[in-house]
């Protein structure tokens, strides 16, 4: 038990909170569209909408919601191990990072990098399973979210390839569905990607001082922070008018407003906690903000695809 609590923190699985809300909704708009007629006013009056979810996915897609989430696991967990195999002389050197399981040698290299391989494996044979677009794809995915360990080797930029490696979770799943792509779960993807990217510039923010001492490449180290926030409150910007756009251009409902609403709140809210003199709340706006913003949003898109 304790070697699986291990593995755990080592791929921060809680953080899978990020990704997996948009992979979702990408999922239930592919499923809506596939299955156009299902709505909760259709139903026996004696069900209630969670059931009507539960219904629909079992009529159509079980299987592939379970493959889907599967795809998420086993490639955010290769990714996130990757990371940690590959960085372990430079988290050693880190006071942040030199407790983590690979330096502090609670897990062994050689053991994260089959534990990398086994995960990859199992994302392919998930896509194999769900269809063969997703399957022509994966090794595409992989090259992505494994390929973005290297990027802080040489470019500031690595902050947007994260972005891009998770913003691959709606559209990825609404093509598991449907097995096409599509302008609206596009648009829910560029979203993840500035948003990702920008809290992402966050987090780099702590370890401004040990990159220009390593030579590793962030936008903290290159700008600094006071411009570094200024590029991050940009890229939420960016994010939350393409998650407007996409409420338009979907002819979404007010539950998805709602939705929208207290999404961009906590975008705003975590560039209110974090100030370039004062990192104490860095991880509060981090994952604590972010991953709230993600799950109520995910939440209030469902009501909204389900209830209107």
């Amino acid at each position: 038990m304790s070697s699986i609590r291990n593995y755990l923190s080592l791929i921060k699985f809680s953080h899978t909170i990020f990704a997996m809300p948009f992979a979702l909704i990408g999922f239930f708009l592919g499923l809506k569209k596939y299955t156009p007629q299902i709505k909760v006013s259709d139903l026996n009056s004696s069900t209630g909408w969670q059931d009507s979810i539960i219904s629909t996915l079992s009529n159509y897609h079980i299987g592939t919601f379970v493959l889907v989430i599967g795809c998420m696991i086993f490639a955010r967990s290769a990714a996130m191990a990757f990371n940690r195999w590959l960085d372990a002389k430079y988290d050693a050197k880190n006071l942040r990072t030199a407790i983590r399981e690979i330096p502090s040698g609670v897990i062994k290299p050689k053991n994260a990098l089959a534990f990398t391989i086994a995960n990859c494996i199992l994302f392919i044979v998930c896509t194999f399973f769900i269809n063969k677009a997703c399957f022509y794809l994966s090794p595409i995915a992989l090259l992505v979210v494994l390929g973005y360990s290297y990027t802080k080797r040489f470019t500031a930029l690595c902050h947007l390839v994260l972005g891009i490696g998770l913003s691959l979770a709606p559209i990825g799943a609404y093509i598991a569905v449907t097995g096409v792509f599509s302008l609206l779960p596009i648009l829910f993807s560029v979203t993840v990607l500035c948003w990702v990217s920008g809290f992402d510039i966050i987090y780099a923010l702590q370890d401004e001082a040990f990159d220009k001492e390593n030579k590793l490449h962030s936008i903290p180290s290159a700008v600094g922070k006071t411009k570094a926030l200024r590029i991050s409150e940009l890229l939420h910007l960016l994010s939350a008018a393409f998650v407007i756009y996409a409420g338009i251009y979907g002819n979404f409902g007010l539950w998805y407003w709602i939705g929208v609403g207290i999404f961009c709140a906590l975008l705003i809210y975590q560039h209110i906690l974090v100030k370039p003199n004062d990192l104490s709340k860095v991880n509060m706006a981090f994952f604590t903000t972010n991953g709230i913003a993600s799950v109520v949003f995910s939440v209030f898109v469902l009501l909204d695809l389900f209830l209107n």
